[in-house]
C-alpha cells in the first residue's frame, strides 16, 4: 500500500518544495494570487501557496544601459552620430511589473527617442561645448517619462559624438588658424614690449652722458673676450670724436 501512494507522496513533496522561494537582498518578489496583485515580498524566505500564487522577481540594483549610436541632425543642419549611457534602477517593483510589459526594453526605446530629440535642439558648437547641460536635460526628461513605470533614472552621459570626415577636416583647419592667430598676437605683443624697453633705454642713455661711454666700453670688453683673436679694439673717448667732428 505504501508503494501505491509513493508517487503521490513524491508529487506532494515537490509541490511543497516549490512553495519555498529565497530572494537576495537586492531582489523583491511581486506576488499575484489568482491573477490579482497580492503584494511585494522579500528579501529572504518566501512561501507561496502552490497553484494559487505566482511570483515575479525584480532586481533593484543599478542598471547600466548603452544607448546605440543615433543619427541626429543638429539645429545648424550637421549630421551627427551620438551614443550615450543611461543609469537607472527600479524604485517601485509593483509598477515596474504591472504598468509596463518590459521595463528594460521600454526604457531603452524612450532613451533613444529622447536622445535624438534633445540633441537635435542644439547647434554643433553647443553640443561640443555644453555636454554637461545636455546630460542634465536628458536625465530630467527620462526620469519624468519613466516615473510612472516605477523607474528612477539617476544619470545620463553622452559618450561619443562622431562627426562627418568633411566636418572634422574643417574643424581641424579652424583650430590651426586659431593657433596661428594666437601665435601672431603673442609675437606682436612681445615686439611691442621690446620696443618700449628699447625706447626707455635710449631715453636713459640720452640723459646720462657717461652712460653711453660705459656701454661702449662694456661692448668692447665682451667682443674682446670672444674667441676671435684676430680682432683688436682701441678705445677712443667719445668726447674726442665729437670735438674732432666740430673742428
Amino acid at each position: 500500500m505504501s508503494l501505491t501512494f509513493l508517487p503521490f507522496i513524491v508529487f506532494a513533496g515537490l509541490i511543497l518544495f516549490s512553495a519555498f522561494k529565497i530572494l537576495n537582498e537586492y531582489e523583491r518578489g511581486v506576488i499575484f494570487r489568482l491573477g490579482k496583485f497580492s503584494g511585494v515580498r522579500g528579501p529572504g524566505l518566501i512561501i507561496l501557496i502552490p497553484g494559487l500564487e505566482k511570483m515575479i522577481k525584480v532586481d533593484l540594483r543599478l542598471v547600466t544601459m548603452d544607448v546605440p549610436s543615433q543619427d541626429i541632425i543638429s539645429k545648424d543642419n550637421v549630421t551627427l552620430k551620438v551614443n550615450a549611457v543611461v543609469y537607472f534602477k527600479v524604485s517601485n517593483p509593483e509598477r515596474a511589473i504591472i504598468s509596463v510589459e518590459n521595463y528594460y526594453h521600454a526604457t531603452a526605446q524612450i532613451s533613444q527617442t529622447t536622445l535624438r530629440s534633445v540633441v537635435g535642439q542644439y547647434e554643433l558648437d553647443e553640443i561640443l561645448a555644453h555636454r554637461d547641460a545636455i546630460n542634465s536635460k536628458l536625465q530630467g526628461i527620462l526620469d519624468e517619462l519613466t516615473e510612472p513605470w516605477g523607474i528612477k533614472v539617476t544619470n545620463v552621459e553622452v559618450k561619443a559624438i562622431d562627426l562627418p570626415v568633411e566636418m572634422q577636416r574643417a574643424m581641424a583647419k579652424q583650430a590651426e588658424a586659431e593657433r596661428e592667430k594666437r601665435a601672431k598676437i603673442i609675437s606682436a605683443q612681445g615686439e611691442f614690449e621690446a620696443s618700449k624697453k628699447l625706447a626707455e633705454a635710449a631715453q636713459v642713455l640720452g640723459e646720462q652722458k657717461d652712460a653711453i661711454t660705459l656701454r661702449f666700453l662694456e661692448t668692447m670688453r665682451e667682443v674682446a673676450g670672444s674667441n676671435n683673436s684676430s680682432t683688436t679694439f682701441f678705445p677712443v673717448p667719445v668726447d674726442f670724436l665729437s670735438k674732432l667732428m666740430n673742428r
